[in-house]
């Protein structure tokens, strides 16, 4: 199965429906698997006093993150709307909820799975409601221990849900490359039993390559039109382009990953005879004189004797004459 890629368009439409259809068309044509947005209400999921994350100051400014975040909104009659030109486009449509009216929406349209965001993993009415509705569940697990996974899943669980998928994280906007710590996906599933992935908030796209080849069956990874753009995610995030060369990349990677059995690939097989060697006259040979180290030697191509079988060849006869190079036959 191929490794599931989602493009997170999350709330780099910058609450512009035309901007999010935009978003769109770009993560089609780069090719992913599914284009996820973000669904709330901001008087739902903030209190008016809440501060900004120090990401979201650089990138926007001062203020409180629910004056920043009420600029970002969609309303569900445009995601119903969003959800439809996905339909039309030919790309799956997801949107995380990030409070409990919007599960209750986005409960109506028809999405694969939830896909549940690191700061909502120890929420748990919200864990509660996600289960209830018995659908697959992709988690991930920024700013988390394992005590703390372990319990998510626990109460996704106890509740109804059991399909659950689990993305290594970090929620650093961007995240600095020496506290990825890619070797912590392993970790989860062996932990947890569990398929894992990795949700990406590095720069550039070498990390998330990374995680295919260790073993992530889903790679989530931000994305916009022009990281120049004003909004709180624009310049953590890849452009069209840069997501296009990471689907790219990573479809060779699964495809470099193979099967584990060691064997002669089809493409190499007609190179066997021309790079190995075989068994040779090293000077010429006259019929009934005996092989050895002194008339023997081993050369290109590989058409002839193994040269594995040369304890099996030195004192034995020549059965006729022999040129220099000529290959030896018994």
């Amino acid at each position: 199965m191929s490794v599931y890629i989602i493009a997170e368009a999350g709330v780099n439409h910058n609450g512009s429906f035309d901007l999010a259809c935009k978003l769109v068309d770009r993560a089609k044509e780069a090719g992913v698997d599914c284009i996820k947005f973000q669904t709330f209400k901001s008087e739902n999921i903030v209190s008016r006093s809440a501060d900004k994350a120090e990401y979201q100051k650089k990138t926007t400014g001062e203020g409180t993150q629910e004056d920043m975040l009420k600029k970002l909104e969609l309303s569900y009659d445009e995601f119903i709307k969003l959800k439809n030109y996905c339909d039309k486009v030919g790309i799956c449509f997801l949107s995380t909820p990030f409070d409990l009216e919007s599960i209750e929406f986005l409960a109506e349209i028809d999405m694969p799975f939830w896909k549940i965001p690191s700061g909502e993993i120890t929420n748990y009415p919200y864990l509660c409601a996600i289960a209830k509705t018995h659908k697959p569940v992709v988690m991930s697990t920024g700013m988390c221990n394992m005590d703390e996974i372990r319990a998510a899943i626990n109460v996704l669980c106890e509740n109804g849900t059991t399909d659950i998928k689990l993305l290594h994280c970090n929620t650093e906007y961007p995240t600095p490359f020496e506290d990825v710590n890619l070797k912590a996906m392993l970790s989860i599933r062996k932990a947890f039993g569990y398929e894992v992935g990795y949700s990406d908030h590095t720069k550039g796209i070498e990390v998330p390559i990374a995680a295919v080849a260790m073993g992530a069956t889903i790679i989530e990874k931000h994305f916009t039109l022009d990281r120049s753009m004003e909004g709180p995610d624009h310049k953590a995030s890849l452009e069209p382009n840069e997501l296009k060369q990471m689907v790219l990349s990573i479809r060779r990677i699964e495809l470099a990953i193979g099967d584990g059995v060691k064997k002669p690939s089809l493409s190499e097989m007609k190179n066997i005879q021309i790079a190995r060697k075989s068994i040779v006259a090293k000077t010429n040979i006259k019929k009934g004189e005996t092989f050895s180290a002194y008339n023997l030697s081993v050369k290109r191509p590989g058409t002839g004797i193994n040269p594995m079988k040369w304890n099996a060849v030195i004192g034995t006869k020549a059965t006729r004459d022999y040129v220099e190079d000529e290959l030896i036959e018994i």
